[in-house]
């Protein structure tokens, strides 16, 4: 293995930008105050830690006074979740940290998707109830990158709001958006999309990992669940993380500015991966949605192929990608994603989920494309597997 890594694993996880790492850098040495304290080095640190928060909440639209940081998205999400006891909603492909949230208490529904992984939205519309309080869909899918009809669940959410107000009925129904996958690729801006609240991930977005937050509209009440010394709105107690938003500010930036542009690059080399696989496959199964699909996502499938044993293989030729989300995959369990769009099994066990990002160029894809060719004629030779 003399060749470097070529990592096709960007929905897992990105490398830290280096200018991201050099904005950060001071707030580990020399500027490493407790913004709580009450001398002005500290000071200094607590307005540098407030223009960052200024900065990622005018990018989507919102007020600084409007983000609650978090430590990982994961955090974010279940204090999302758990502010609203009663009845919830989501869909059937959402992430573990979506779904076991919606899931650990009260009353719940799971709602379907189509094939291509899209919510169905007279489904989702029809499942709520008088007890509905919150709603919980995620912008892109984890696994297919398919990107869902937000803003029109939205519509629904208000109508169903003054339908109740009508009738005396002031229950809260909210509608919580999970954005770790797609920001940098696609725009995200509350405003736009319509939601109450929204997830952001650092992590995804060549930022510091175990870095997140929770935007929560004006008016929505959200439940602390970390208690202590009052910082985040006093819904996030905890001395403040003063590198990590630094970075998360400057990795967002980095990715607004340039979201367009990259869009497009990493579309067109997907889509050059694709053509590759598909002329060496026929028979090899493409999920996700053909347009409404994050740029950077290529799942695809080979039928009677085991997809661990390609990902061991390419790990051989040093091609890194994935089976299905990084939770799952570490566990070895079925996809939920796979089995909720109706992928049969044989089809499902051959998925791989490859996912490109600012390293990725148009030399990496073709390597990734002979590596991946390679292997599974090597695994359709050993199983006896018509191609």
């Amino acid at each position: 293995m003399n060749e470097p890594f070529c990592h096709l694993d960007y929905a897992a996880a990105t490398p830290l930008d280096e200018q991201v790492f050099l904005a950060m850098k001071p707030f580990f040495t020399e500027r490493f105050f407790n913004p709580s304290s009450p001398y002005e080095p500290a000071l200094a640190v607590k307005r540098d830690y407030q223009a960052a928060k200024a900065q990622i909440a005018k990018t989507i639209g919102a007020g600084p006074d409007e983000l609650v940081m978090t430590a990982g998205a994961t955090e974010s999400i279940n204090l999302a979740i758990s502010s609203f006891a009663g009845h919830k909603i989501c869909a059937s492909i959402e992430h573990d940290s979506v779904r076991k949230a919606v899931q650990s208490a009260g009353d719940y529904t799971i709602a379907g998707v189509d094939k291509t992984g899209r919510i169905n939205v007279e489904e989702l519309a029809a499942a709520i109830t008088d007890e509905t309080q919150l709603v919980s869909v995620a912008l892109a899918n984890h696994e297919v990158g398919t990107v869902q009809p937000v803003a029109e669940i939205a519509q629904v959410i208000r109508k169903k709001r003054e339908e109740r107000l009508a009738r005396g009925n002031r229950t809260q129904l909210v509608l919580h958006c999970d954005a770790s996958q797609g920001f940098g690729l696609v725009d995200i801006h509350v405003a736009r999309l319509g939601v109450d609240l929204l997830t952001l991930n650092a992590g995804k977005i060549y930022g510091p990992k175990q870095v997140a937050l929770l935007w929560v509209k004006p008016g929505v009440k959200v439940t602390a669940r970390i208690v202590g010394g009052g910082q985040e709105l006093g819904l996030r107690s905890g001395t403040e993380n003063v590198p990590g938003v630094i970075g998360f500010a400057e990795a967002v930036r980095i990715a607004e500015k340039h979201r367009k542009q990259e869009a497009d690059r990493v579309r067109n080399l997907r889509n050059t991966l694709q053509q590759i696989l598909a002329n060496a496959f026929p028979n090899a199964v493409f999920s996700g949605h053909a347009k409404h699909r994050l740029a950077n996502y290529l799942h695809v499938s080979f039928p009677g192929i085991d997809a661990e044993r390609l990902v061991f293989m390419l790990e051989m030729q040093n091609v890194l990608v994935a089976t299905g989300s990084a939770c799952a995959a570490n566990k070895s369990t079925k996809s939920v994603v796979l089995e909720a769009i109706g992928l049969p099994e044989e089809t499902a066990n051959g998925s791989l989920r490859i996912t490109l990002g600012r390293p990725t160029t148009e030399a990496h894809i073709q390597r990734a494309g002979e590596a991946i060719i390679a292997a599974v004629r090597q695994e359709a030779e050993r199983t006896g597997t018509a191609l």
